[in-house]
């Protein structure tokens, strides 16, 4: 598949990037969900982030909403190159980023393992740029961690499923795990999209292998 001629699931480069802008969107103060909590910082000091793209991010967004422990979602942009993308500048594959979801969580009530069972088992981390009919490198799995602790607990659950996986027959991981540069704010219609208040009848197709994941055996990070 093609954007004017170019492959949309060949990754662009810094030099050939979008410019993008200095000034972030105009973005809600407050949660569509959780009314009363915020989606940007400053956040309650006990929570923690993490940033991951599992294909579109309205299904993945609401996946991690609906999930105990999680105080606050928001949808944006991540590993690519383009300050402040607009949506459509990241549809031509020409920033580099990734549909992206931030999670605020509790990690005495959810720990991060736990939070990547979610991710693991909410989509197909196996189909390098494209999650299911959306083909290009927004699409691409990706785990953005913040610290040490993320880093080290991402690779060892991307370690436990994948064996997961070969063991029933399914391919190899293509998910990127890698440090977390900037997380950027996508547009209002766009957050908590697939909520009752915004599209109580939206749908997203994203879907997972149907193998478990086991991470939430092993180590925790932050």
């Amino acid at each position: 598949m093609a954007w004017f001629g170019r492959d949309k699931t060949e990754l662009v480069n810094a030099a050939r990037a979008l410019p993008g802008r200095s000034e972030p969107v105009a973005v809600p103060h407050f949660h569509a969900v959780f009314p009363d909590r915020p989606i940007a910082p400053p956040f309650p000091h006990e929570l923690r982030t993490a940033v991951v793209g599992m294909g579109c991010f309205w299904g993945a967004e609401r996946a991690f909403w609906q999930t105990p422990g999680v105080y606050s979602t928001a949808v944006g942009y991540a590993g690519g190159f383009t300050p402040n993308p607009t949506y459509e500048e990241v549809c031509t594959g020409l920033t580099g980023h990734i549909e992206a979801v931030l999670v605020v969580f509790d990690p005495s009530q959810l720990p991060f393992a736990e939070l990547l069972r979610v991710f693991w088992q909410g989509h197909d981390p196996t189909h390098g740029m494209r999650q299911g009919a959306d083909v290009g490198t927004q699409y691409r799995s990706a785990i953005y961690w913040a610290d040490e602790g993320q880093r080290v607990t991402a690779e060892a659950s991307a370690k436990v499923y994948q064996e997961a996986l070969t063991a029933a027959g399914q391919g190899r991981i293509t998910t990127e795990i890698v440090q977390l540069r900037e997380f950027y704010y996508a547009e209002d219609e766009h957050q908590q999209y697939l909520s009752d208040a915004k599209n109580p009848n939206g749908y997203c197709g994203l879907g997972g292998t149907g193998v478990s994941c086991p991470v939430g055996l092993h180590a925790t990070g932050s």
